[in-house]
């Protein structure tokens, strides 16, 4: 989808100034709503910004931060990877992320972090007009700040989406190896996959490997006698005959027809696991965003769930 606010949209103060506006003017426009405030100097039409949500804002406050800054800096971290809308979470969006590709040395200002980074061509590139590094160091970079939770959500969007390979990870991390976090880096290598789809799936894979839950295998399709698709169910225990489906907006987001409702959503999705319970003879398991939010009673409830199932068919638990 096309970013509607391009560089030019950002109006600096020194600008309108130069076109006959005075302080007074600019002020008065923002209060009456008609421009806002980006950062210091830095404006927006409100017809432009209504619509946005806080990633969009964080965009077109990276392309006001771009209007002023040195000539080598480019979008970082997770302003970077909004650029190709990938998903994020555990980021923070309050601040622009730059980095600067001549190695000058990083500091901090009022809501911008300029990092040192003597970047090769093969690191950055422009896209739709603004300068960002490549998506598997942006990536890495989360990780190295945020965490190996915030960084797997990153990296399996790179993935996903089909903006690096594992062996671009690999190479990018390289690039980090005496970087402070350099063992989230290392973590998200071993844990990043390109099938998981959204937040929810990268959040529960990396919850998996954080309380030492057998890995299931993530986005699997199921079938009937005749071939027929049945669905696809999140994570699934095969040897168990056990399958994780996350309930969020997400998915309901992703997978809503045209014009259905929640509760329609909902009532198919029940004749979904019914119909995959029924012609297969396993069980669901159903978790949401609270139950990530209380990881140890989750991998409670899970062992428990696959200690008992493993009992049913008489093997040996192994939880």
């Amino acid at each position: 989808m096309l970013f509607p606010v391009t560089l030019d949209d950002i109006w600096l103060r020194r600008d309108l100034i130069a076109e006959g506006w005075t302080d007074r003017d600019i002020s008065t426009q923002v209060r009456a709503g008609a421009l806002i405030k980006l950062r210091h100097g830095a404006y927006l039409s409100s017809d432009l910004s209504k619509d946005l949500d806080a990633v969009g804002m964080l965009r077109a406050r990276s392309r006001a931060v771009l209007r002023t800054a040195h000539h080598t800096s480019v979008l970082s971290h997770q302003c970077a990877l909004a650029e190709f809308e990938v998903p994020l979470w555990g980021v923070g969006l309050d601040e622009v992320h730059i980095d600067r590709t001549d190695g000058c040395a990083g500091r901090r200002e009022a809501g911008v972090v300029h990092h040192r980074a003597a970047l090769g061509s093969r690191w950055w590139l422009v896209k739709a007009g603004v300068p960002v590094v490549h998506p598997a160091l942006a990536a890495i970079e989360v990780a190295a700040t945020y965490g190996a939770e915030a960084g797997l959500v990153a990296a399996c969007g790179v993935l996903h989406l089909g903006l690096t390979t594992s062996s671009g990870l690999h190479e990018a991390a390289g690039l980090a190896r005496h970087w402070p976090g350099n063992l989230n880096t290392r973590l998200i290598l071993a844990r990043a996959d390109a099938r998981l789809t959204n937040v929810a799936e990268a959040r529960t894979w990396h919850f998996f490997f954080a309380q030492r839950i057998p890995r299931p295998e993530p986005q699997v399709e199921v079938r009937d006698d005749s071939g027929n698709l049945l669905g696809i169910v999140d994570f699934l225990w095969r040897s168990l005959g056990v399958f994780l489906e996350f309930d969020g907006r997400i998915k309901y987001e992703q997978h809503r027809l045209p014009g259905e409702s929640l509760a329609d959503y909902l009532m198919r999705e029940k004749r979904r696991e019914e119909q995959i319970c029924t012609d297969t003879g396993w069980v669901c398991i159903r978790i949401t965003w609270a139950d990530l939010a209380r990881p140890v009673a989750l991998a409670h409830r899970i062992r428990a769930a696959l200690a008992a199932r493993a009992t049913v068919l008489g093997l040996a638990a192994g939880i």
